[in-house]
């Protein structure tokens, strides 16, 4: 039998972990990914228990009630719980007042914040809501003095600070998405992933790129309509409406096109986006990806590697690069993919958030 000594030190080298998150399976989207293969990735190695509230079948968010009612959905399984967490991890930042329960039922934890982009970016917003929340965050920093906060990229790290949060760390994201056995590239395809909304570019993409591209090259959108107002676009002659994909779908679809565009833009409300998932997951998967160059995206693409950063905003020069690659010999685009998926699967690897994420906990504990 291990004496106390040993039992401490062995807690100390890996510490019992609580994740919290309202964005779980079935929903779709970059957190939720998250918090799924942070969890599968880091249980390996230590002690993980999970509360986390399930989206809907339709893999939509959860309801607002259900919302709601989360925080006493973590306090009925805290209770519980058979062992107490050295580390309360909370899947994203608009839910830290959760971690209150954890100041009142285990005080010598430490707190541990995901941050994804979205979820600090609405405090930037000029209007109402977004002052509020801004207050929100900032009376955060002030009862969490002590939390540390794990940025999904450098973009995220800088708006976390400039809101007051201290403790900063930053843990670019992955994935595991495989490349398809075979792909037979469609010429005249371009692919776009992801939710419909403005942030993500597709309308200005096909409004002012589209029409300088070759008139026989056309796009391919899958991913789930958020904004009504970016599912107008839809209608054009030369947009193809997949609906949400499969990973193994979408990742031949990535392989097949001619390549994948993550055209965001920079909007006026200040909002961003965190990382940029798809980035990683095409290159992975064999796509040649081109991304705007804001936000997090500099940190989802190694440029000239995994991808190409291409300045947002700037049609002239989209609709250059893609000219270029429709250029390409086959044997310029063969070399590309296979140093790209080599890049991608190194750089770009859950296991590598694991460790990461693991001694962010250590040093903690």
């Amino acid at each position: 039998m291990l004496d106390k000594a040993s039992t401490e030190l062995a807690e100390k080298a890996s510490p019992r972990v609580l994740f919290v998150t309202r964005k779980w399976a079935p929903a779709i989207g970059g957190m939720e990914t998250y918090s799924l293969k942070l969890v599968e990735h880091v249980a390996p190695h230590q002690d993980v228990d999970v509360i986390a509230l399930e989206g809907r079948s339709n893999r939509r968010p959860p309801h607002a009630i259900a919302l709601l009612l989360f925080p006493f959905q973590v306090l009925r399984q805290w209770l519980a719980l058979q062992h107490k967490p050295n580390i309360v991890h909370l899947g994203d930042l608009a839910i830290w007042p959760l971690a209150l329960f954890a100041m009142l039922l285990a005080p010598q934890a430490t707190i541990v914040i995901s941050a994804h982009g979205t979820d600090i970016s609405y405090a930037s917003r000029p209007t109402f809501l977004g002052r509020l929340y801004r207050l929100y965050q900032t009376i955060g920093t002030r009862f969490l003095s002590k939390a540390v906060i794990i940025a999904n990229s450098r973009a995220t790290a800088s708006a976390c600070s400039q809101i007051g949060w201290k403790k900063v760390r930053i843990c670019p994201l992955a994935t595991d998405l495989a490349s398809p056995e075979t792909a037979k590239v469609q010429d005249n395809t371009i692919l776009f992933a992801g939710r419909l909304i403005r942030q993500k570019g597709l309308a200005w993409f096909v409004d002012d790129v589209l029409p300088l591209l070759d008139p026989k090259l056309h796009i391919a959108v899958a991913g789930l309509v958020v904004d009504e107002s970016e599912a107008k676009v839809l209608d054009d002659p030369r947009v193809t409406f997949l609906g949400a994909l499969p990973p193994n779908e979408l990742a031949q679809r990535y392989a097949e096109a001619l390549c994948v565009v993550v055209p965001n833009i920079d909007l006026e409300d200040g909002s961003f986006e965190g990382f940029g998932l798809v980035a990683p997951e095409a290159a992975s998967a064999g796509g040649i990806v081109l991304a705007a160059r804001i936000g997090g995206l500099p940190d989802a693409v190694i440029d000239g590697k995994t991808g190409f950063l291409i300045e947002a905003g700037d049609p002239t020069a989209w609709s250059t690069k893609i000219a270029e690659i429709a250029g390409w010999t086959t044997a310029r685009r063969e070399d590309f993919i296979s140093v790209s998926k080599v890049s991608a699967a190194a750089h770009f690897s859950w296991d590598r958030v694991a460790s990461q994420t693991s001694e962010i906990y250590r040093q903690c504990a």
